[in-house]
């Protein structure tokens, strides 16, 4: 599957990768911002700036943007997290041209005051729905606290506050600023010719703006360890959830975090799988890592009966410790490198997913792998690159939050959360 790049004069970076045998094509518009590039002032922005791309352009009305994507059959969609903003669609190639179009035409939005106002409505709402969710306060609760003053831990949502207080013209300025042409990556791969590529990007997106662009605080960060009880007594679980170190995404030792994240943690077969939930003392319990830009993370995440809190959390803890010392077994070693070369390959079948994964590899690295070499890396992941990433960033050194109707947990008094219904 050969891979292409080019970079148009005003920094607009195009990149793709072409698999004549496949039926379909995946375009993607990365936008390299996120709530992790807003000020106070702007929280929430990013998400709500994704909710205006919808609401029509120069060209288009709302209702135009939506037909056109479903005259063509397109599977579309967008996302917001802390450190990116995609906008994708997949559609059979006879229908590339339509679908660069419609695309690009959304990221020059018009963002009409009535249209500013309307949906401001529908992002507070989403706020208290998210409110609603358990899980979500936690983690929202959890990366506030464990980040403190560093970006990482902004919320994508926002408040209540901080979207109601924010103005048309302050998302129009921070939309000019981090939507400038040299702070974008369009990725595309599947059935399609690349210089027909090159031509429909340039025809749509060669007059847009460049701009100073960047990322403030990319240093790694390592939060301090210690025990937070959230309550809400409306709330039927507990959940609890620890936070930690990892490396970042441009870093060799995400290769190791990625598989000793299986190994302990996957949702099936791991070690926190067969030792909390298939006894059945938890609903679930994961192990994540994030490799975020500068500086990674770890997430694990517990959800069980109240009552039952006490003792999984020391559970986890003791898991945690004894991977720390002792790593994983040569056995868990390889079910976990077997499950995420398995994962890749699937993927990479798709070319949705593999036009995600190059994007996601330009946009942290600046970097093309295809998906031999990615396979290669992980095979190439020993026991003795996971001790060194367990060295570098010990997995029993957390921050645990914990959230639910307890009002008191191994002796600490729970902080009341309000909820905002």
């Amino acid at each position: 599957m050969p891979f292409h790049s080019h970079r148009l004069p005003n920094g607009l970076q195009i990149i793709g990768e072409t698999s004549p045998a496949a039926r379909s094509v995946a375009v993607g518009f990365f936008v390299k911002t996120g709530a992790r590039d807003e000020s106070p002032a702007e929280a929430g922005v990013s998400h709500f700036l994704e909710h205006m791309m919808f609401k029509g352009t120069a060209r288009r009305t709302a209702e135009q943007v939506n037909l056109d994507f479903d005259r063509i059959g397109a599977s579309n969609n967008a996302s917001t997290s802390e450190e990116n903003t995609v906008y994708y669609a997949a559609v059979l190639p006879e229908y590339l041209p339509q679908v660069v179009d419609v695309l690009a035409d959304m990221l020059r939005p018009s963002l009409r005051q009535d249209d500013f106002d309307t949906e401001k409505k529908v992002i507070l709402e989403e706020i208290k729905l998210y409110d609603d969710q358990p899980d979500s306060v936690m983690a929202d609760h959890a990366r506030r606290l464990y980040y403190k003053s560093h970006p990482l831990g902004n919320s994508v949502l926002g408040t209540l506050e901080s979207v109601g207080a924010l103005t048309r013209d302050q998302m129009y300025a921070y939309f000019s600023r981090r939507y400038a042409a040299n702070n974008i990556v369009v990725s595309v791969a599947g059935n399609f010719d690349w210089q027909t590529f090159v031509d429909l990007v340039t025809k749509a997106c060669a007059d847009w703006n460049t701009d100073v662009v960047g990322r403030d605080n990319r240093t790694a960060w390592v939060g301090e360890p210690g025990f937070h009880l959230l309550t809400r007594e409306t709330v039927q679980q507990q959940y609890a959830l620890f936070v930690g170190g990892g490396p970042p995404a441009d870093s060799r030792l995400r290769y190791a975090a990625d598989t000793l994240a299986l190994a302990v943690g996957d949702y099936t077969g791991s070690r926190l799988y067969w030792e909390l939930v298939d006894p059945g003392y938890a609903e679930s319990a994961d192990f994540g890592y994030a490799e975020n830009d500068g500086s990674g993370a770890i997430f694990v995440s517990l959800t069980c009966e109240p009552d039952s809190t006490a003792e999984n959390i020391q559970k986890v803890e003791k898991i945690l410790k004894e991977v720390q010392q002792n790593g994983i077994t040569d056995e868990e070693f390889q079910q976990a490198k077997n499950k995420i070369v398995s994962r890749i390959v699937r993927r990479s079948e798709r070319p949705m997913g593999r036009m995600m994964a190059l994007a996601s590899m330009w946009t942290y690295t600046g970097e093309y792998r295809d998906v031999d070499t990615e396979v290669t890396r992980f095979d190439a992941v020993t026991q003795a690159d996971i001790r060194a990433y367990l060295d570098a960033y010990p997995i029993d050194r957390n921050m645990v939050v914990a959230f639910g109707p307890l009002k008191e947990l191994n002796g600490v008094t729970g902080v009341p959360v309000p909820s905002l219904g």
